[in-house]
C-alpha cells in the first residue's frame, strides 16, 4: 500500500486513553470460545513516530452458532462505575453474529426499537428479527424523519408507546437511525422511569463518528438547538458500515465535517491522512471509510473519558458548532443538515482565528480546501436569512455561555491545536460575522 491509503501509526498518550481492539473471531458451532484481543492504548497527541504500547485482555465472546465470523474493530469507551461500553465497527455481519452481539447488551425481556419513516422500510424488519427470540419481545415505534421533528412532541411518541406497552425499568430502547433518532431515543431512555438501558445502531456517518458516542442526548427548542437533554450513556454502539450504501450523498458529505473536526482540534496526522484520502471517502471506499470511522471513534472516546459531562476539554468537540447552530436555527431546522451548518461554522472559526493571529493564513486555506474537497459549504448561500443581529442573538443562547459570557472553540497554533475560551477579540468575531453575512449579497 502507498502512504495515502494505509492507516496511520498509533501514538502513545499520557493523559487521555482509549482502548481499542481489532480481532477476527472464529467461533465453532459446538463450543463457547474465548477470544484473545490485543487492546491498544492510543492517542493522537504525540508524534506518529512513537511506538504504541499494548496489553492483552481476554474478553468472553457470545456463543454464535456459525462456523466463521466477521473481522471487526472494537473501540472501548472507558468510563467510571462500570459503565464502560464497546463500539463495534465492521461490515457484512452475519445475522447470527449481529444478533449475538446485540442481544448480549439486552438485560431484560423487552426491547423497543425506535426509527424513522425513511429507515423503517429498509432496515426495521431486519433488526427486529435480529433482536427477537423466545426470551425477548420486540416492539417498534416509527417517527417522522428530519431535524424539524427533533422536538418534545415527537419524543413523547416514544414515551407514549413505552407506557402503552407497559415497559418496565429492565426494558431496552434501541435507536436505529441517524443523529436525530439517536439523540431523541437517548433522551427518552434517560427520563423513562428515571432511566432505562439503550443501544445505538447509527445509520449515518454523522451518527457513527460523533453523536452515537458519548451519551449526549436531547431535543431542540425553538430558542436553541439541543437545549434540553441529558447525559445518558448507551450499552453499546453497533456500527455496520454496509448500511452506508443506502445513505444519500448529501448526508455522507455532511458527516465528513465531523471527521475533519477531529483532525483540526487534536489529531493532525489524521487531518493529513484525510487530505490524501478525501476522494476515497466520497467514493465510499470500504477500507478507508471504516478506518475514518474507527479513528474518529477513538478520538471521541478519549475525550469523553477525560471529560464526560463537558466541563472542559469535551467542549472542543464543538468546533464550528456555535456559529453552525445559529445558522441551523436561524435558517429554520431542516433547511441545513447539521454537518453543513458545522462546515460553515468551522470556516467562520478558522477565519476568526486567523484575524486574531492565532493561526496563519496557510492553515486557514488548508481548512477551506479540505471542506471544499468534501463538497461542503464554506459560506452562506444568497437566499440565507441570516443577519448579524440573528447571529449575535442566537449565539448568546448557546449552551457554552457561562455567567453571561460567550465561550468559543477556536484554533490556535499549529494544526491540531485549539482552545475553549471566553477570552477572545470580540471585534474579530463581529468582523467575521459581518464578512460572512456580506457574502450573502455578493
Amino acid at each position: 500500500h502507498n502512504q495515502s491509503s494505509v492507516p496511520l501509526p498509533s501514538q502513545q498518550t499520557s493523559t487521555m486513553v482509549a482502548a481499542t481492539s481489532s480481532s477476527s473471531w472464529l467461533i465453532a458451532t459446538s463450543t463457547l470460545l474465548f477470544s484473545q484481543l490485543t487492546t491498544s492504548f492510543t492517542s493522537p497527541l504525540h508524534s506518529p513516530s512513537r511506538h504504541q504500547s499494548t496489553i492483552a485482555a481476554t474478553l468472553p465472546v457470545p456463543p454464535l452458532q456459525v462456523a466463521s465470523a466477521t473481522e471487526y474493530d472494537v473501540v472501548k469507551v472507558d468510563l467510571s462505575d462500570g459503565r464502560d461500553y464497546p463500539i463495534y465497527i465492521g461490515s457484512d455481519f452475519s445475522d447470527d453474529e449481529a444478533s449475538a452481539l446485540l442481544r448480549s447488551h439486552v438485560h431484560g425481556k423487552r426491547v423497543l426499537i425506535i426509527t424513522n419513516d425513511r429507515i423503517a422500510p429498509m432496515y426495521l424488519e431486519q433488526y427486529q428479527k435480529l433482536l427477537d427470540d423466545d426470551d425477548i419481545q420486540v416492539d417498534t415505534v416509527v417517527l417522522p424523519d428530519g431535524e424539524e421533528h427533533k422536538t418534545f412532541d415527537c419524543m413523547s411518541m416514544i414515551l407514549d408507546r413505552a407506557l402503552e406497552l407497559g415497559l418496565d425499568r429492565k426494558s431496552t430502547f434501541v435507536a436505529l437511525g441517524g443523529g436525530v433518532i439517536g439523540d431523541m431515543v437517548g433522551f427518552a431512555s434517560a427520563i423513562y422511569q428515571r432511566g432505562v438501558n439503550f443501544i445505538q445502531i447509527p445509520t449515518t456517518v454523522m451518527a457513527m463518528v460523533d453523536s452515537s458516542v458519548g451519551g449526549k442526548t436531547g431535543v431542540n427548542h425553538p430558542l436553541g438547538k439541543n437545549m434540553v437533554g441529558a447525559f445518558h450513556q448507551p450499552q453499546c454502539v453497533f456500527i455496520d458500515t454496509t448500511i452506508l450504501n443506502t445513505l444519500p450523498d448529501r448526508e455522507l458529505k455532511s458527516g465528513l465535517s465531523e471527521v475533519v473536526k477531529y483532525g483540526l482540534i487534536r489529531d493532525s496526522p489524521f487531518f493529513e491522512w484525510q487530505e490524501q484520502n478525501m476522494d476515497k471517502l466520497l467514493k465510499r471506499d470500504p477500507a478507508v471509510t471504516r478506518y475514518a470511522i474507527k479513528r474518529s471513534c477513538e478520538n471521541k472516546s478519549e475525550v469523553v473519558q477525560a471529560d464526560e459531562k463537558e466541563a472542559g476539554v469535551r467542549a472542543t468537540l464543538n468546533l464550528g458548532h456555535t456559529f453552525g447552530h445559529a445558522i441551523e436555527n436561524g435558517s429554520g431546522y431542516g433547511t441545513w443538515l447539521h454537518g453543513e451548518g458545522v462546515s460553515i461554522g468551522t470556516a467562520m472559526a478558522a477565519t476568526m482565528s486567523e484575524k486574531m493571529g492565532w493561526i496563519d493564513g496557510a492553515l486557514k486555506q488548508r481548512i477551506y480546501d479540505i471542506l471544499e474537497d468534501a463538497d461542503l459549504p464554506v459560506k452562506l448561500p444568497r437566499d440565507s436569512p441570516m443577519t448579524v443581529e440573528m447571529f449575535n442573538k442566537l449565539m448568546s443562547l448557546d449552551k457554552k455561555v457561562a455567567d453571561g459570557q460567550l465561550r468559543l472553540i477556536l484554533l490556535r497554533g499549529d494544526l491540531g491545536g485549539c482552545v475553549f475560551t471566553g477570552e477572545f477579540d470580540t471585534d474579530a468575531m463581529q468582523e467575521t460575522i459581518e464578512e460572512f453575512v456580506k457574502d450573502i449579497d455578493a
